[in-house]
């Protein structure tokens, strides 16, 4: 997490993804629409990572209210100068997901979406039982990353990052399909279904597990 709050925040991350290559782009979509297809206007809903607020727009459109929190206090920042009337909806704060200031039992949807479950760094199970701490029985809370299908777009997409100096050299001979290591220490991996029903598993709780557009790889819990 760290290294989004001190390297890779505010508008440097904005332009990874202005940038990214239509394939990655339409996964981006696809988790948008993966998101509201469990969302219900009446909802008021949480985004965990929501950088400068690209996803917690798109969102706010469609529910009640839409808070999005993140480490970086730079891409927050970025995201409150962005809001306009329409997103009067929505609210940002700079927040650590794995200990939201949030009561018990507040959204009826959490969200953590870009693969942040592995790009956050923090310990998956804590990061998972926090998000279900804040939702509502019957509330869900949705989790995504990247299917091994969609490998060669996703280090394509990281060249050109890499390209532009908005992350370090790509390593490659740490690199290999699924994570992604620079040589300025930035490192991130991705969640198989099987990691998604083990994570579960040791949780003791059932996630909807599947793969969308053959790119994306969701789990979502129903709070009981």
């Amino acid at each position: 997490m760290s290294y989004y709050a001190k390297k890779l925040s505010g508008t440097r991350l904005e332009q990874c993804y202005l940038i990214a290559p239509p394939r990655i782009k339409q996964y981006f979509e696809t988790e948008i629409k993966t998101v509201l297809s469990h969302a219900r206007d009446t909802d008021l809903v949480l985004e965990l990572g929501c950088g400068y607020g690209r996803v917690t727009r798109e969102i706010s459109g469609h529910v009640r209210q839409a808070i999005g929190i993140d480490i970086a206090g730079e891409s927050i920042e970025l995201a409150l100068n962005r809001r306009n009337p329409r997103d009067s909806n929505t609210a940002y704060q700079t927040m650590n997901a794995t200990q939201l200031e949030f009561e018990d039992a507040s959204f009826d949807l959490v969200f953590c979406i870009q693969n942040g479950i592995s790009a956050f760094g923090v310990d998956k199970s804590v990061l998972i039982r926090e998000a279900l701490r804040v939702t509502r029985v019957g509330g869900k809370v949705l989790f995504s990353s990247y299917s091994s299908n969609i490998w060669a777009d996703r280090l394509n997409w990281f060249e050109l990052q890499a390209e532009q100096g908005l992350v370090g050299e790509i390593d490659y001979d740490l690199t290999s399909p699924g994570m992604i290591v620079c040589k300025d220490g930035f490192h991130v991996g991705t969640l198989t279904m099987a990691d998604y029903e083990k994570l579960c598993n040791d949780l003791g709780v059932v996630g909807e597990i599947r793969e969308v557009d053959h790119a994306c790889v969701v789990c979502v819990i129903t709070k009981t």
